[in-house]
């Protein structure tokens, strides 16, 4: 595996992608860049798709070329081809989980958290109001440790006896926060939960495998941390539990042992898709998710382990390497969180996002990338320190 500190070998990396003139990125959270060979591929295939328009794609990529995609797929996350669908991203993944999944009754309730994605709230607040369930919110405290979040879930699940269902989030994209997935899940399945996890950002910053967290049901990116164009993500229904999902809205394309009948059926990105052999054959070549994952997380713990012992700065993601990955949040304390984001880009030319709809309030997310140097940290961790002696 690369060195993580090897500033020449990470820079010759970062020239593989094209990067327009601008403020220093360090929002690599929304979604990820193409190498140039990934776009250029990308470019090529939409330029033919064009030209030959339906014969090609009713000719070859429906009568094959589609399925050895979604074997390579598979193999990216150890499981069967059966296993997965491709959908546009992995909020269409999860809204479809979350609606068609067929063991609720009136009177059951469901488990969110405060830092679940906001449409994977509002899909199982949706699940209120026609499946006659009950929503059931936690808040999580920041910085939190391992125990804490397993104990919180494990006092939920006994203080609700009738939840059945709860989405919990690998990666939360408000603080970078990573969920003990193994652990909540085996509690979850000691009370009878079943969890429908959102893996959007974990794929291609942490390895994982699915069956060994215990995970049934799952939605991720492909255009995040993998390098794959925008509109790909894909579900995960494991084989045995498929029943537990409907076809989405009498999905009738496929039969309905066909996991591919989850979600809706509809003309997707042809040359996206052409071009994922490429974007999966670079994320191995770079050493996958376990080389991607320690470079970012060392950019990480360069502004962190700086900026975290100075007053009036909070850092509200830990620091136990099993729970945080590239993103991390923190605050001005009592400061206007979008003036200080404001003053970050416009007095040290650095980019970031405000999250908010967390219990704590409103925070700056920071998310390194391939492309960021060490000398980009450093910027950051100039740029706050003096901001907050301002």
């Amino acid at each position: 595996m690369p060195n993580t500190r090897d500033e020449a070998y990470w820079q010759a990396i970062a020239q593989r992608y094209d990067l327009e003139p601008g403020p220093i990125n360090l929002e690599n959270g929304y979604f990820g860049r193409m190498s140039r060979a990934v776009l250029a591929q990308y470019q090529e295939h939409v330029a033919f798709i064009n030209r030959s328009n339906s014969v090609h794609v009713r000719q070859r990529f429906e009568q094959g070329e589609n399925e050895q995609i979604r074997r390579q797929l598979a193999e990216l996350i150890h499981t069967d081809p059966e296993a997965v669908a491709f959908t546009r991203n992995a909020t269409e993944a999860l809204q479809s989980l979350i609606r068609n999944y067929n063991r609720l009754q009136p009177g059951d309730q469901v488990l969110i958290s405060d830092l679940e994605y906001d449409t994977v709230k509002g899909a199982m607040r949706w699940l209120a109001g026609y499946r006659g369930v009950e929503v059931i919110e936690v808040s999580h405290a920041h910085p939190a440790s391992f125990d804490s979040l397993v104990q919180a879930y494990r006092d939920t699940f006994s203080r609700y006896p009738r939840l059945k269902l709860m989405a919990l989030t690998y990666v939360t994209h408000r603080t970078g926060l990573v969920m003990p997935v193994e652990a909540i899940a085996q509690a979850a399945q000691e009370h009878g939960v079943d969890v429908i996890l959102d893996g959007a950002h974990a794929l291609g910053q942490i390895d994982f495998d699915l069956a060994q967290l215990g995970i049934s049901f799952a939605g991720f990116n492909l255009h995040k941390w993998i390098g794959a164009p925008l509109t790909l993500g894909f579900l995960y229904i494991a084989p045995q539990r498929l029943a537990d999902i409907d076809p989405d809205m009498g999905e009738f394309h496929y039969p309905a042992t066909d996991v591919r009948a989850r979600t809706s059926y509809s003309t997707p990105n042809f040359p996206a898709l052409m071009t994922l052999p490429l974007v999966f054959e670079e994320h191995r070549a770079l050493g996958g998710a376990s080389a991607k994952g320690a470079r970012v997380k060392y950019l990480r713990d360069l502004w962190v382990s700086q900026v975290r012992p100075v007053p009036g700065v909070e850092v509200l993601t830990s620091d136990d390497p099993r729970l945080y990955c590239a993103i991390t949040a923190f605050k001005f304390t009592g400061r206007d969180q979008q003036v200080m984001a404001d003053r970050l880009l416009d007095e040290y030319n650095l980019f970031t996002t405000l999250r908010s709809g967390a219990a704590f309030g409103t925070c700056i997310r920071v998310t390194p990338g391939l492309v960021t140097s060490a000398a980009d940290i450093g910027v950051l961790v100039n740029a706050i320190t003096r901001l907050n002696a301002d």
